[in-house]
């Protein structure tokens, strides 16, 4: 009997959600027919089935409200393209503030929403009771509205998707499990069902609250835990208005919106009940789980305050399903780090529906083509860390991240739950001296410190609160006289072997074929001239060469390096960073304080920018860099682990006539901001050229290695760009910037920031951010504009320039003995 199965596909999709049925579709629309999709029982039957259906675009960034954007424009002609009915109807949302935290909030996320070409608009209380008469308004403070936000029929959408794929040559094959993936040497070749072996090209997991598991029998991280979730649907509530528009109210953690005469409410809530952790069943199709009604009681309060006539109203369903959650709340999409041609989609925190469109048409163009359509760092996979698959760091982490999702997103905010997984040696020190830390990549990073045996903050909120005052001081001290930062969290990557140079030339846009104990910064770029990375490269021997990256590009860079280890022959790739701490001793008497601790020459002509050396300090050695993320004279010293307690009490103890300050990364923030570095993640990403970004002094035109990448930006060198990036500075008593504000040009929108913060410096709000302009973006064009960014929904003038606003020839860099008004830029001298 001959197998229904196919042998071989180009593409083939594990899970017959919206999401799966969504990329099906999209593959077929960019022209490709040879699709499969397996789903294990029916489609739908995970998680799609019982989704609220809500459509919504304003996301926290703009590619996460790009997703969403596409998906309700697709939404509307879905039905027209695929036969399909949808039940997609755009009646809007409101948005209700009942505090003055959630109306900031409300009123910055209306601001990126315009930045993004989303129509955003905040209205009054009265406003909101007009256009939603069943709200009590009695204690909101304004509200923001969406008109073009609505909502769809989940199981019709899908099928919409399925019928579109179909037609478009795609085939859908239901009752069909994976029983493994087959991975050989380092690449996917295909799947094994009950049937066979179906070979395939490229593999994409969409398995929903199952795709943790399917990922983790392959030793890949693909980070997210099942949560239960629940709605409530009324009895049918005469004269309910057909068009009633979403509902939230965050503060409250519920959420309404209509559904066939009846009202559907549902819930956030702030501690979230995890389910599924010893694995969930592979026969779970369209089930729900046991009610809990003493769980949801007190949200459900909470919404008949907001609205009183549920008060009057019967309950028709009590509904409890399952959804899938991530550690930082967002999604997971792009390729698996280690297995060539495998892929992820999943992980969508209840924004699944609302994202499925553009879901499946980025992972469609990034399946064709092997790279994102832009810049997706913030959903990308391969942000997550190897422990983050350990399920009790999920199980907890997901008892809060169900309500982070609509909790005030306070700047410099982390989790509060299955913290401390990843510490510096130091920490216990660094805590008893009045450490605050946030997390990253699962790190407790410093952000700042208050008065030693003081109660940490657990957030920081939009105004100049403590931490701004403890940052500022920490700010001025980098540039009066030395801070010590512990920057532990950096990855450390050794490449050796005869090939490593050609490998790391064909990497990297700089030269990097430098003597022994020099040390390149440089940009490593994808074909199209866009920024994978930027990492600093230090060459320890002839051989040998110590790669330094942030901590959050650990596993991308690792799988860069590894990807294109594979075209030469002799050359090894390994990951040595948890052998390393890393201490920055920056600021103006650095060199005075090294000295004290070390019998190392820190001269200029000793130890000139850009140099490493290994030096004793302390009792012990370290590997010293003469590299600044700060615009000052500084030294990073990457210290063997067990070397680590000494060096740092040497260098505490010696600084203290110094007025040595321990500092955080907030101030860090800030300081880089004011001399114009640029942060890869945030300035800069994997759609932006070094040219567009300024930092074409990366650039090695004549060296006489190829690069990835050179011959995308020959065509743009020359040439002034159309977009690039920008220093802005508001002067003046405003609002604190922290990023994605608007930028006006003669009250025209031409771009936002990227990154910002407060220049304690200049005295005032700093940022970057690419600007538009048709005939390109030069300094004769910043100098004849008029510059406004909007912050909250006000504009305040800025000034605009391709220079940093601090110290713009790097003399104290240099280790040139300037006095610090003379290095502000002048035009804003005024607003020291």
């Amino acid at each position: 009997m001959q197998s229904k199965m196919p042998s071989h596909v180009e593409y083939l999709i594990i899970g017959g959600g919206i999401i799966g049925l969504s990329i099906a579709y999209h593959l077929t629309r960019l022209g490709h027919r040879d699709v499969l999709l397996l789903e294990r029982d029916k489609l739908t039957c995970g998680t799609t089935w019982h989704a609220a259906g809500l459509v919504t675009q304003l996301r926290a960034n703009e590619n996460m409200a790009k997703l969403a954007q596409y998906s309700a424009e697709l939404f509307r002609d879905l039905e027209e393209l695929t036969g399909q009915a949808t039940g997609f109807r755009q009646t809007g949302s409101i948005t209700v503030a009942a505090t003055e935290a959630r109306m900031e909030e409300l009123k910055r996320g209306a601001s990126m929403g315009r930045s993004f070409g989303l129509d955003v608009e905040m209205i009054d209380a009265a406003e909101a009771k007009r256009r939603v008469p069943l709200l009590d308004v009695s204690d909101v403070l304004g509200a923001a509205w969406i008109a073009s936000d609505g909502m769809t029929n989940p199981i019709d959408t899908a099928m919409a998707f399925a019928a579109g794929a179909r037609q478009g040559g795609a085939k859908v094959a239901e009752r069909t499990p994976v029983n493994r993936i087959v991975v050989e040497k380092g690449r996917v070749v295909g799947v094994e069902t009950a049937e066979g072996l179906v070979r395939a090209e490229k593999v994409v997991i969409c398995a929903g609250l199952w795709s943790r598991n399917v990922a983790a029998d392959l030793n890949w991280t693909v980070p997210l835990h099942a949560a239960e979730h629940f709605y409530v649907v009324t009895e049918a509530i005469p004269g309910l208005p057909k068009d009633l528009p979403t509902i939230r109210d965050m503060d409250a953690a519920v959420y309404a919106k209509p559904d066939a005469g009846k009202l559907l409410v549902g819930f956030f809530e702030r501690q979230a009940k995890p389910w599924g952790m010893d694995g969930i069943p592979r026969d779970f199709s369209f089930d729900s789980l046991p009610d809990d009604f003493d769980h949801i009681e007190p949200y459900l309060a909470a919404a008949i305050e907001r609205m009183p006539l549920l008060a009057d109203v019967g309950l028709q369903l009590n509904f409890n399903g399952p959804e899938s959650f991530t550690p930082d709340n967002r999604f997971l999409l792009g390729p698996a780090p280690d297995i060539s041609g495998l892929y992820v989609a999943t992980g969508f925190n209840s924004c699944g529906i609302e994202s499925s469109g553009g879901a499946g048409k980025v992972m469609a163009e990034w399946m064709s083509t092997g790279v994102p359509a832009s810049d997706y760092w913030e959903m990308d996979v391969r942000r997550a860390m190897p422990f983050q698959r350990n399920r009790r760091y999920l199980f907890d982490r997901t008892t809060e991240a169900v309500g982070n999702l609509w909790n005030l997103h306070w700047p410099h905010k982390s989790p509060k739950t299955a913290r401390n997984v990843r510490v510096s040696p130091l920490h216990d020190r660094l805590a008893k001296a009045g450490a605050n830390f946030g997390e990253s990549a699962g790190w407790e990073r410093v952000q700042w410190f208050g008065k030693p045996g003081s109660q940490p903050m657990t957030h920081a909120s939009f105004g100049k609160d403590d931490w701004f005052d403890a940052s500022g001081a920490e700010h001025a001290a980098t540039r009066s006289s030395v801070t010590l930062f512990d920057q532990t969290s950096f990855a450390h990557l050794l490449v050796q072997g005869r090939d490593s140079l050609s490998l790391l030339q064909k990497l990297s846009t700089n030269d990097v074929d430098v003597p022994i104990g020099r040390i390149v910064y440089t940009p490593w770029l994808n074909e199209r001239g866009g920024m994978e990375s930027d990492v600093t490269i230090c060459r320890t021997g002839e051989e040998e060469f110590l790669i330094v990256t942030a901590a959050v590009q650990r596993i991308r860079d690792l799988a860069w390096l590894k990807q294109h280890a594979k075209d030469v022959d002799y050359v090894a790739v390994t990951d040595v960073s948890s052998g390393y701490v890393t201490l920055s001793v920056m600021g103006p008497r650095s060199r005075e304080l090294l000295s004290r601790v070390s019998p190392a020459d820190f001269s200029e002509p000793a130890f000139p920018f850009a140099s490493a050396r290994e030096i004793e300090i302390g009792y012990g050695m370290a590997l010293a860099f003469r590299m600044t993320f700060v615009g000052e004279l500084g030294w990073e010293l990457h210290i063997p682990v067990e070397q680590a307690l000494g060096i740092y009490d040497a260098l505490v103890a010696a600084g203290y006539d110094l007025d040595l300050r321990l500092a955080g990364y907030v101030a860090l923030n800030t300081l880089r901001l004011e001399a114009g570095y640029r942060d890869w993640g945030s300035d800069v990403g994997d759609e932006d050229t070094p040219l567009e970004s300024g930092l074409g002094f990366t650039v090695a035109w004549d060296k006489e290695a190829d690069f990835i990448g050179r011959a995308a930006l020959e065509t743009q060198r020359g040439q002034t760009p159309r977009r690039r990036l920008v220093q802005l500075a508001v002067p003046g008593d405003v609002p604190l910037m922290f990023g994605t504000e608007p930028v006006w040009r003669d009250s025209v929108l031409v771009g936002y920031l990227r990154s910002a913060g407060f220049g304690h410096t200049i005295a005032c709000g700093v940022g970057m951010g690419y600007l538009h302009a048709t005939d390109g973006v030069s300094s004769q064009w910043l100098k004849d504009g008029s510059f406004e960014v909007e912050i909250a929904g006000r504009r305040y003038a800025a000034a605009a320039s391709l220079r940093p606003f601090y110290d713009a020839t790097r003399a104290r860099v240099k280790g040139q003995d300037v006095e610090v008004e003379d290095l502000v830029a002048p035009e804003l001298r005024a607003s020291r």
